[in-house]
């Protein structure tokens, strides 16, 4: 068992399956499917992990609303404890609209607000932990210094990330392990390759059904191909991967090896309408 820090965002999340995602002109469409469920890329990785067998320590905030009791109800019964949760104006909200191909477009409904932190809290809930992970958000913003100040490994997942937005680059810059996706980079082996040459020990980006690719201290290449399974849902899989990489680096795998239990870890999810099968029983 390892103990992991994760500070970023959850949010509860309303999902809509299309055949095909709406064209920019006026129309009416109508939906195959529509679902509640947990969502938020620190939820998904927290979920992964205890699935795994880690002891993680999950940091965001939340809203003594409707939508935050519905969060802590579904990261309670997948056996994460939320007193790590902190108080916020409301609980973020996302509208997901999915087609069957995994393609997504995500609209924030409401993004919450909570009072600046204390060094020393972030310095609690950092401390003991092997690893942390700093997840894109604001929370994970402001939660960078007291990162660093910890000395522990950081990994960062950048998501989208085009080599060019000016929010990522802090994340990016205190990083010892880089994840995103090649949704928007051009050439993804170069990007890995640059963020290693910045002093980062691991660099992964995944390529969807075709996989992912990584590039380690020594600039060596690796890839790994996905698992085949039916998909249900692709939500939480990139989430899952990082967390089954970090796993099998926790117990000293190589990184061929831990790139195939990330692989593993991020089937799992993809037959499963929520983040994680850990929510199937908790959610129906």
């Amino acid at each position: 068992m390892h103990q992991i820090s994760i500070v970023g965002a959850v949010s509860w999340n309303t999902l809509v399956l299309l055949d095909e995602l709406p064209a920019p002109v006026p129309h009416m469409q109508y939906a195959q499917d529509d679902w509640q469920t947990l969502g938020g890329t620190s939820a998904g990785k927290a979920l992964a992990l205890t699935a795994l067998g880690d002891r993680v320590r999950l940091r965001a905030g939340v809203g003594a609303d409707a939508e935050g009791e519905r969060i802590r109800m579904a990261l309670t019964g997948a056996g994460i404890d939320p007193s790590d949760l902190v108080v916020a104006d409301r609980s973020e909200r996302h509208l997901n609209l999915m087609t069957p191909a995994g393609e997504r477009v995500s609209l924030y409904l409401a993004s919450p607000e909570t009072a600046a932190e204390e060094d020393r809290a972030l310095d609690e809930f950092f401390a003991g932990a092997e690893v942390l992970v700093v997840d894109l958000s604001a929370a994970g913003l402001a939660a960078l210094p007291a990162a660093q100040r910890s000395g522990r490994p950081i990994w960062v997942d950048v998501h989208d990330y085009d080599g060019k937005a000016e929010f990522h680059r802090p994340f990016l810059a205190t990083a010892d392990a880089v994840f995103c996706n090649a949704d928007r980079l051009a050439d993804p082996v170069g990007f890995l390759r640059s963020r290693v040459d910045a002093g980062a020990s691991l660099a992964v980006c995944t390529l969807g059904a075709e996989g992912a690719v990584a590039v380690d201290a020594a600039g060596e290449v690796h890839r790994v191909a996905a698992m085949p399974v039916e998909v249900l849902d692709t939500n939480g899989a990139g989430d899952a991967f990082l967390a089954g990489v970090l796993h099998a680096h926790l117990d000293r795998a190589a990184l061929p090896e831990a790139l195939a239990a990330g692989a593993r870890s991020a089937s799992s999810v993809l037959s499963t309408r929520h983040l994680h099968p850990l929510l199937d029983d908790v959610l129906g």
